[in-house]
């Protein structure tokens, strides 16, 4: 097996990420988010996803920073498809242990492990693909931007955070002939996760999900089952769109109000144009209010090509919050 990359920051003891340290790791990740109120962070049924990856195992792909006692001070993570042209890079830094220097260690742990990543995927790939390291931050968060301004990062996209109030008057959209709208059951998750790659192969940063990973979106412990829905055409029984939502209640307590959040929404291109996003949306929003929600929500690339920020504005939705993605070539 490859041997993991080192960290440059020797005042803790640096190893890979282990099934038991999943508590552990998660407090860190509470106490920075305590700290830095990041919209949204990464909580143990998350880490339990990576524990269980194939794809990107902990040996090789985490990296855990103690302090003498033994607390989890830092960590750092890469994930990468097998035939991705990109890894994404996540990490943390105890707010204790800020300003020391750990995080610029930390980066330069993300951008060896990404090499040697890239390197280990090109033994079985046709042509050599140029490094690259994705990593994403919230616009208040000023301090990582600095960092990864003076690494050589540069935004590439940024990305909306949008809600939609459910106290205000709804609006009711209708199917046309030949399609019919029903919550998604079970036995269509394989389907529905067809549909998505096909609907989402030419987006800006998309890669298609394999069953592992799309298995952990519709299994995830806030994923809303009775709150997502998919649109079928009667005639070939083809799914033609898709609403998967989510509700966390934990994220409702931080912020005061309970939040039904459409995780993916997406509409087969031959489908387009007749009205079923629309439909999907407000279907969702009748849901989220019968459920006892106080908004909808979203995320939308904001130079999304299907016009989807039109969309979403134009039944209600607004801005409340920007993130962005940032992308080194190594």
């Amino acid at each position: 097996m490859t041997q993991q990359s080192p960290v440059d920051f020797p005042q803790l003891q640096w190893r890979p990420a282990a099934v038991s340290d999943v508590p552990a790791w998660a407090a860190l990740i509470a106490r920075t988010a305590a700290a830095e109120h990041p919209v949204w962070y990464e909580r143990e049924a998350d880490l339990q996803q990576h524990v269980e990856s194939r794809k990107n195992p902990l040996a090789t792909h985490t990296v855990l920073g103690l302090d003498g006692g033994g607390v989890i001070r830092a960590y750092g993570r890469i994930s990468k498809n097998p035939n991705g042209d990109k890894a994404h890079g996540f990490g943390c830094v105890d707010p204790a242990w800020q300003r020391r220097g750990v995080g610029t260690a930390l980066l330069g742990w993300l951008e060896h492990s990404t090499r040697r990543r890239f390197a280990e995927d090109a033994a079985g790939a046709p042509a050599p693909v140029l490094p690259r390291l994705r990593i994403g931050t919230e616009q208040q968060h000023a301090h990582q931007a600095k960092l990864l301004e003076s690494a050589g990062y540069t935004v590439v996209r940024y990305f909306n955070e949008m809600h939609r109030p459910l106290d205000q008057p709804l609006p009711t959209k209708v199917l046309g002939g030949g399609l019919v709208l029903d919550v998604m059951a079970a036995e269509m998750h394989e389907q529905v996760r067809i549909a998505h790659n096909e609907t989402f192969r030419d987006h800006w940063g998309s890669e298609p999900r394999d069953q592992d990973s799309w298995s952990f979106t519709v299994k995830h412990p806030h994923a809303r089952p009775d709150l997502s829905t998919v649109v079928i055409d009667t005639e070939s029984g083809t799914v033609a769109g898709y609403q998967l939502a989510s509700h966390d209640p934990d994220l409702a307590a931080r912020r005061g109000f309970r939040e039904g959040y459409t995780e993916l929404l997406g509409v087969r291109r031959e489908y387009r144009g007749r009205g079923i996003a629309q439909a999907l949306l407000a279907d969702a929003m009748h849901r989220f209010t019968v459920a006892g929600m106080d908004v909808a929500s979203l995320d939308v690339d904001s130079e999304n090509p299907t016009g989807a920020l039109a969309l979403y504005t134009g039944m209600g939705y607004r801005a409340v919050n920007t993130s962005m993605a940032w992308d080194k070539t190594l």
